[in-house]
Parts: C-alpha cells; structure tokens; sequence
C-alpha cells in the first residue's frame, strides 16, 4: 500500500506522482514518490482485517434490532437502533483519533488514523447492510423474492445445479457462488430453495464488504484520508444491495486499473522475474472482477487501450520498451485465461445478445449523469425526472464536482492515476451517447443507462484528486513563502505537523458523520413499502415478505394470509421470443406510442 502520512497538507511532491512521500520532521523538496518502507507496509494486513471486521461484525449486530419492518415506526426504530449500534463503534474510534492527533508522537498517531480510516469504511457499508437485514426481519427471502434481477439470477444459478450452464453472456462468478453458499448453508432445503435462501446471505455480505474492498483497493494509491474520502461517498451511494456484486466491481475496478498502469509504466525497474510475477497477479485479478461482472470493462476498455498506447515508452530505448511489452503481454494473458469462459461467450454471442428493455433513466434528458432512478420510481417519471438545477439545469453539486474534477486535471494531468481516471471517463461518455443515439434504429438499449455509475464515479475520484492536488500544492506554496530569504515573513517550514494531524482528524470526523447519515438514507430506500400501490424501491423488500418460508408458512410479518410457494422453474431459458422492439417499463398503456413509438401489446 502506499504510505499513509497525516493527509490532507502532507509534504509537498510532484503532483504527477501517485504514491506520496512519509512524513518527515523537515519538508522535503518537491520530487518523485517515494516506495514505502516496511514499517509503513506492515500495517496494510491490520487495515484489511479491521476494515471487513467491523463491516462483517456489525452487520451481525444488526440481526439483534427486532421489529416489524412492515410499519413505518418500525422501519423508523430499526434505523434509530443501527445509528445508536454505530455510534457505539464510531464514537471511542474518533474520540482515540482525536486524543493522538493532539497529545501523542505521530508514530502512534500514524497507527490510529490508519486503523481508524479502516474502521469507518466497514461502518459506512455496514450500516446499508444492516438496514437490509432490518428490511428483511422474519423473512429467509432476499430483496426482490423471486422476481427481477435477483430471480434471473436464481434461475441462472439453478441452471448450473440442472448442468445446463449459463444462458448468454452473464457473468458466472457470482451465479457460481450463490450454488455453492446455498449447497454449504441452507443444502437441508435442497436446489433451488437452498439458492434462494443463499439470496438473502450473499446480498447483504457483499454490501457489507463493499466498502472496505473499495477502501483497500484505493489504499493502494493513495494515504488514508484521501482513500477513505473517496471510498465512503463512492461505496454508500453506489452499492446496490439488489445486485451488491455487480457495483461493487465497479468500485474495485477503477484503482485497479490505475495500479496496472502504475506497474506498467515502472516496469523497467523491475527484474523480469519481478515483472512478470506482478503482471501476473494484475492479470488475474482483472480476470476475476470481469467474471464478477463485466460491463464496467466494456465501457473502460476503448479509453484503456488508448491509454496503454500513450503509457508505453516508445521513445525511451529498446531495453525499456522491451520490459513494458513483457509486463503488458503477461498481464493480458493472465487476464485472458482467468476470464476465459466468459470471453468465449462474448466471442460467440456478444454481437446477437441485445437488451430492450427501457426505464425512466432510457427516457430522460441522456446527458444527466449526476444522479439516477431505478425501475422503481415511485411517482417520479421522466417528466418530472431529473430536477432542473440553479444554472443551466445544473445543481450546485454539479458544479463543486465539476470545479474540483477541473484542479486535477489541471494539476494532475501527467499523473497516471488522473488519466486512468478520466480515460475511463472519457469512454463511459462517448459509448454512452453511441448506444442512445442508436437506440431508435437498432431497438437496443445495450445497458447505456448504467454507464450514469461509473460516469460518476470517475467524476467523484477526480473532485477528490482535486482537492487532494490543491492541498499539496497550498502546502507547498506556503512552505516556499516562509523560506528565509523570500522577502515574505511567515513562520519557516508553513503549516505545523500538529496543525496537520488535527486538521486531518477534524476531516475523518465529517466523514463518519456522513457515512452515518449517507447509510441511513440508502437503508431507508429498502425498507419495504408500506403503500403497496406505489412502485418504489422498497416493492422488492416487501416481495420478500410474500412468500412462504422454509416450514411453508407466510413470514413473521407478513402483510398477506396467503403466501406464495417457491417456483421450481426459474430457468432464463424460459423468456419466450425476442419480438425486436423495446419494452417500455413503468410506461402507461395509452403513453406507448408517445414514449417508445410503439402500442403498448396488451392494449
């Protein structure tokens, strides 16, 4: 991991450069970064383990909340009850923070902010997790029951159980997994209820975990404060606990591909063994997220390509050029072996494979990428959806992102990890408005609205750079006006590393107050509707309370007498023939032929 300093106003450096300098007693002057010592790298494994420990532990403290979340004031109780179990961990955690960054030497001080970044990662995705669990009391189904998204997934997962494999080019890794948790925990209820079971388990595991994975992903670029300034926002406001796994390559994916092109640039300093060993361990990495879920590759890959082309040091002699091919050619073929059977199906159906169906974000304004619905909007429609903002239609966010995204690429902009990132910006952007300009001729949307995610999220990295960039640089400025001798009177050596310490402390501090709020309100979007009328995020919460249990009784706080029984027949193979035309979804029969040009088949 990189070194992890105090944060924010940390030494001055080159601001091309990823991984910062340690903190010394004496500023140093500006110049390449420096590869952390192994103290520094000792503590990453501590972070790991406190990270997935407190999203993994408070997850399992939040089944002891019991109410009936089928009520409002229950839903209300449920989540007054995961801020007070938060508060129980967060509180000595930044009351520990705060007493080292004034009191005690930076050595210790350097172990409790690590360890207390890690802490609040878990805690921000933790908190969405548990707020499921209290969606899901009395019920062993997970979000969505047996329809939608996690329905096809069953049936895909049930398809493997039959040997029939996967249909299309679905990612199999997860599939894979929900046969195998459902075959270790829940075998007694046999196939597809053993999967359906295993539904619940792993949609709420995976958000957990979502934000230490994100968190740990960027510690590898980047110091504490800033790793955790990008991973709590990112992964509270993107993780889905619908489909948790397919978000949460998306998170991982982005560090990853700026630690490769990290690796790829500094590949002649390497050994061959060392080269090819890392390139390895790149490759496979890759391979196992594309298996995971895929499509943010797809969005990535023309900006990547361009990227390795410019990253590549023609110019700079045969012997250099020569290590960075071995290292690109190795990390291609690990990647290509470890998502080989997924590749396979692209290869072989990818140009036949077409996605028709549409939603309230299909319909709107294509260039909003600042914020999104899902297809279960509520009383929103695309008249009424996105809201107009202050200036141009854009809101005051809108600008601060775009303001602080401006400082890094102007700052940054020779840096490799502010170019993966807005590489991948830039060709989320131009597929984008490629899919929907062709989408009345082909009939097709091909998933275009998910590139929203990642557009932004590439959009909040980049703030975060920005502002990470412009501290530096404050620092700098200010140490240069203190020097003796500059004409300018000040105090020598700029801000003071205890100033530092406290303000980073202060900062770490905001955030955990707002992975408390952020979490609250994305558990509070899954909480099952208590309005059954109404289409909204919580319907697929509710689903979970209508069918039957294990003992086949309706769940504990089941809002029906009669319950639905398990389908036995989940299979995707099952979907009937593909009649070439979009399906306007949430669309009012008489609104058809205005909204997608067609009559609406029932009418």
């Amino acid at each position: 991991m990189a070194d992890a300093t105090t944060c924010p106003t940390a030494a001055p450096e080159d601001p091309r450069s990823i991984e910062p300098p340690p903190e010394r007693s004496t500023p140093p002057p500006p110049g390449p970064a420096q590869t952390p010592g192994p103290q520094q790298r000792s503590t990453a494994p501590a972070e790991a383990v406190v990270s997935l420990l407190a999203a993994v532990c408070f997850l399992l403290w939040a089944r002891s909340i019991d109410v009936n979340p089928l009520v409002r004031i229950g839903q209300v109780s449920g989540l007054a009850a995961l801020q007070l179990r938060a508060a129980v961990i967060g509180v000595p955690v930044l009351a520990a923070l705060l007493y080292v960054a004034h009191r005690t030497a930076p050595g210790r001080y350097q172990l409790v902010l690590r360890l207390g970044c890690a802490v609040f990662a878990g805690l921000g995705t933790g908190l969405v997790a548990g707020g499921v669990v209290v969606a899901l009391n009395g019920t062993p189904w997970g979000l969505g029951g047996q329809e939608g998204d996690p329905g096809n997934v069953m049936g895909m997962a049930d398809d493997m159980i039959r040997g029939r494999g996967l249909p299309g080019v679905y990612p199999p890794l997860f599939p894979a997994l929900l046969v195998g948790w459902g075959k270790l925990f829940h075998g007694a209820h046999g196939g597809i209820a053993g999967v359906a079971f295993a539904m619940k388990d792993l949609q709420v595991l995976c958000t957990a975990v979502a934000g230490p994975m994100t968190y740990l992903a960027w510690r590898l670029l980047l110091r504490p404060f800033w790793a955790l300034l990008v991973a709590v926002p990112s992964a509270v406001l993107f993780i889905d606990p619908i489909r948790p796994y397919s978000h949460g390559a998306m998170l991982v994916m982005l560090p990853v591909l700026a630690v490769g092109f990290r690796e790829l640039r500094r590949s002649h300093e390497l050994s061959a063994r060392s080269a090819v060993a890392r390139a390895t361990a790149l490759g496979a990495s890759i391979g196992v997220l594309f298996l995971w879920y895929s499509g943010w590759f797809v969005w990535a890959a023309p900006g990547v390509l361009v990227l390795v082309g410019s990253v590549l040091p023609w110019r700079k002699g045969a012997a250099r050029l020569k290590r960075a091919l071995l290292f690109l050619a190795v990390a291609a073929a690990s990647a290509a072996l470890v998502g080989a059977p997924l590749l396979y199906q692209l290869v072989r159906l990818g140009a036949t494979t077409k996605d028709r169906y549409a939603m309230i974000t299909t319909y709107a304004d294509p260039a909003y990428v600042m914020g999104w619905v899902s297809d279960r909007p509520g009383p929103q429609t695309y008249h009424n959806w996105p809201l107009s903002g202050e200036l141009a239609g854009q809101s005051a966010f809108t600008l601060l992102v775009l303001a602080a995204a401006a400082l890094a690429i102007g700052l940054g902009s020779g840096g490799i990890l502010v170019r993966t990132v807005t590489a991948v910006l830039v060709s989320s952007w131009l597929l984008r408005f490629w899919f929907a300009s062709q989408m009345e001729r082909t009939q097709a949307v091909q998933l275009y609205p998910r590139t929203t995610w990642i557009i932004m999220y590439c959009l909040i990295v980049l703030a975060v750079l920005g502002l990470m960039l412009a501290a530096q640089h404050v620092t700098a400025w200010s140490r240069t006006l203190s020097r003796p001798g500059s004409g300018t009177p000040g105090t020598p050596g700029g801000p003071s590393l205890l100033t530092v310490r406290r303000m980073t402390a202060g900062g770490v501090c905001a955030i955990a107050l707002f992975a408390a709020m952020a979490g609250s309100w994305s558990a509070n979007r899954y909480m099952p509707t208590t309005d059954p009328g109404v289409m909204d995020m919580g319907l697929d919460a509710r689903r979970a309370h209508l069918l039957k249990d294990a003992t086949g009784h309706c769940p504990r706080y089941s809002p029906v007498a009669t319950c639905a029984g398990l389908n036995q027949n989940l299979s995707v193979r099952d979907t009937g023939p593909d009649d070439l035309q979009l399906w306007c979804a949430n669309v009012p029969g008489p609104d058809w032929p205005t909204t997608c040009g067609r009559k609406a088949p029932w009418i």
